[in-house]
């Protein structure tokens, strides 16, 4: 008996396991449920003495219809009965199992064809019966098209497919599988996916496997990056759905999966969010190099532009000689001097101190990369660095080991290249980003590069152009006011910082005769270097005008002639003299700031004086106005870029300077620094000059 057989090595687990998921033994027999596969037994006389339930689905009678009847009779039509007599004989007689289709009559009067198989069986009595078991042919034909379309679909389908069984154990693999996995399909059954599959992360895999067998509820398109053993060195993409499947009666079979190789789409659309990342990059830069006119933080804009994006460390490094516009006198064979001007990393790193300082210059021999760089005007490229390439990005043998310790790979230099000319280069290093740098990587540092080359460019020839103007305007200034008698005298000076511009401010002290002094501020429109030119001509003008001891206006007269002919023709000039003998102090103005009076004792006040029209307008008289100076009264002239700002109204400005120049200081230097400090702006497009007067008694 089946109950005293010994079952079978996992037996027991399957069973458990089926009885868990599907409900006791029902999926044995699944397949013929699904059939419905009908048994009858048949007498050796003929009649019926058993009669399965499928067999009334099959034929319409019920078992009380059926058993006892000829079977001939009950279910054949009188055409068809010899034909079944005779095959019926022949099995009795012979005990050859005899299969094929046969027509049947229904209760319902059509006629059916139906699939038999037909053997003999004896029992311990010795009687013989008939056993007929019989399919619907159409339901048969249905399922056998199916089971082929299902195969088929299996192994021809360029879609991998998979179906595991409740504990996770591959029961069928097809082509497409096997080759994504590189695992032939023999090794496969049996073993779960931990088994087959080297990556990290098949564990989230199994667990995504189980949660569908447990509730059902299936995985669409999940997207996965690993590698397989059929191309263990590259990575590859899929979408995998996890599903599961149920039989006809609808126990738990297992869980399917299907694979697609999304590898090309995967490619794509990193390629696309690649592309995206460089043209936000590059908008970036756009946005981000070239803010200001100084070389320095020109530089430090492109080195921190490209992290961490682009590379984890950045350099960038200029010919000393190109800095300083200065004719280039470097040997085709030695060294080349670079100045050292930004250093930027993604993350702290000892690789930044193993950089050259900022500000510093090195000696670079021909064997350095960079040296090649930039004789070259090529980019250099190690994708993979070893201790050999090391030794020829760092400056010494030290930075080079600090470079390997730090686990720098790649490397790559690109020149900064302006106007057709080599300005330096910039350094790119990869640490933590695991990938080397490839020839994307090229043409997008090269476009950084050159932005940055042209903002280093007009930055330096900006400096230089300014440096020249600052120093022309500096020599065109008194080196310090000299003391004249009854008066104490202080000046400052103060080039612009925002813009890097030197405007055409100036203040001059005239000695005159009779121990008179001439006092003299004004400010070229424009900057740069022609404005300091033009500042110097006026400057000069105005000396030999003195010396005519002529009024105050009549100075301002023939300056104002003279700037038609010049490079920036309009100028506002404040002119005064000062006689200590009578105490007076006569002054003129040509469209300039009113200048400050501040009394011992008394608030400072604005001098409402004619303004006049500036020098270069032509047409317009000037006026001569004279004021008492007492001694300790102190007098400030100014150029507007003391207290002109854009966005604060000349009226509110005027009434700050008089509240923070205050009563009287005796320390005159000290009070012009003041001011200074307390009115400007570190972002003040303008420069200024301070020429401050104090009235001394003449026993002082």
């Amino acid at each position: 008996m089946a109950q005293d057989a010994p079952p079978e090595a996992g037996g027991a687990e399957t069973a458990g396991e089926d009885a868990e998921a599907g409900g006791g033994r029902q999926g044995a027999g699944s397949l013929l449920d699904f059939l419905n596969v009908a048994a009858v037994v048949v007498d050796a006389g003929g009649r019926i003495v058993f009669w399965s339930p499928q067999a009334t689905d099959t034929f319409g009678y019920t078992a009380e219809q059926a058993l006892g009847q000829p079977a001939a009779q009950l279910l054949l039509s009188e055409e068809n009965r010899d034909r079944a007599v005779e095959l019926f004989a022949d099995v009795m007689a012979t005990g050859q199992t005899w299969a094929g289709v046969f027509p049947v009559r229904h209760r319902d009067g059509t006629t059916r064809l139906v699939e038999f198989r037909n053997m003999r069986l004896l029992d311990d009595l010795g009687d013989v019966y008939a056993l007929g078991i019989a399919v619907d042919q159409t339901t048969l034909h249905d399922v056998e098209s199916r089971l082929a379309l299902s195969e088929q679909l299996v192994s021809q389908a360029p879609v991998g497919f998979a179906l595991l069984d409740t504990d996770l154990r591959y029961r069928l693999v097809n082509p497409a599988l096997e080759r994504i996995n590189g695992v032939p399909v023999a090794e496969h059954i049996g073993r779960r996916p931990r088994d087959i599959h080297p990556y990290d992360g098949v564990e989230t895999v199994e667990w995504a496997l189980r949660h569908v067998l447990t509730t059902g509820t299936p995985l669409v398109d999940q997207y996965i990056v690993s590698r397989t053993r059929a191309d263990p060195d590259h990575d590859h993409a899929w979408s995998v759905s996890y599903y599961r499947i149920h039989g006809p009666t609808g126990q738990v079979i297992g869980v399917a999966s299907s694979v697609v190789d999304v590898t090309q789409r995967h490619l794509a659309a990193a390629e696309a969010e690649r592309a995206r990342r460089r043209l936000t990059l590059i908008a970036d830069a756009s946005a981000r190099i070239g803010t200001t006119l100084g070389v320095e933080q020109t530089a430090r804009e492109l080195a921190e532009v490209a992290v961490p994006d682009l590379a984890d460390v950045t350099a960038v490094d200029v010919l000393d000689d190109v800095l300083s516009c200065r004719t280039s006198t470097r040997h085709p064979n030695g060294p080349v001097l670079f100045r050292a001007l930004a250093v930027a990393s993604a993350f702290p790193t000892d690789i930044t101190a193993a950089a050259d300082p900022v500000g510093e210059v090195a000696a670079y021999g021909p064997d350095r990369l960079i040296t090649q760089c930039v004789r070259t005007g090529r980019p250099v490229l190690v994708a993979r660095c070893d201790e050999q390439d090391l030794r020829h990005i760092a400056r010494d043998a030290r930075s080079a080991d600090t470079l390997a310790r730090a686990g720098a790979h790649s490397y790559l230099a690109v020149p900064l290249i302006a106007r057709d000319e080599i300005l330096g280069a910039f350094d790119l290093l990869r640490i933590r980003n695991p990938d080397p740098f490839d020839a994307d990587d090229v043409l997008l540092a090269r476009e950084l590069a050159a932005r940055a080359a042209i903002a280093i460019d007009n930055a330096r020839w900006h400096q230089n152009v300014r440096t020249a103007a600052e120093t022309l305007q500096r020599s065109l200034l008194p080196p310090a006011p000299p003391q004249r008698p009854g008066l104490r005298i202080a000046s400052l000076y103060q080039p612009a910082q925002a813009a890097n511009e030197v405007g055409g401010d100036w203040y001059d002290v005239i000695p005159l005769a009779g121990e008179k002094t001439a006092l003299v501020i004004g400010d070229v429109m424009g900057n740069g270097i022609d404005a300091a030119a033009t500042m110097g001509q006026l400057c000069t003008a105005a000396r030999a005008y003195a010396a005519l001891d002529l009024p105050p206006d009549k100075i301002l007269h023939h300056l104002d002639q003279l700037t038609h002919g010049l490079e920036h023709p309009i100028a506002t000039c404040l002119y005064a003299t000062y006689d200590p003998g009578t105490g007076q102090c006569r002054i003129a103005n040509a469209g300039h700031l009113p200048p400050v009076l501040t009394r011992p004792g008394h608030p400072p006040e604005l001098l409402h004086l004619p303004t006049g029209a500036p020098l270069g307008v032509g047409g317009v008289d000037f006026d001569t106005t004279t004021i008492p100076l007492h001694p300790g009264d102190q007098l400030l002239l100014y150029t507007d870029g003391l207290v002109e700002t854009r966005g604060d109204p000349i009226d509110e400005r005027l009434t700050l300077l008089l509240g923070t120049l205050g009563p009287a200081d005796p320390h005159l230097d000290a009070t012009c620094a003041r001011l200074v400090d307390a009115m400007r702006r570190p972002d003040d497009p303008d420069d200024v000059a301070l020429l401050l007067a104090e009235a001394r008694s003449q026993d002082g």
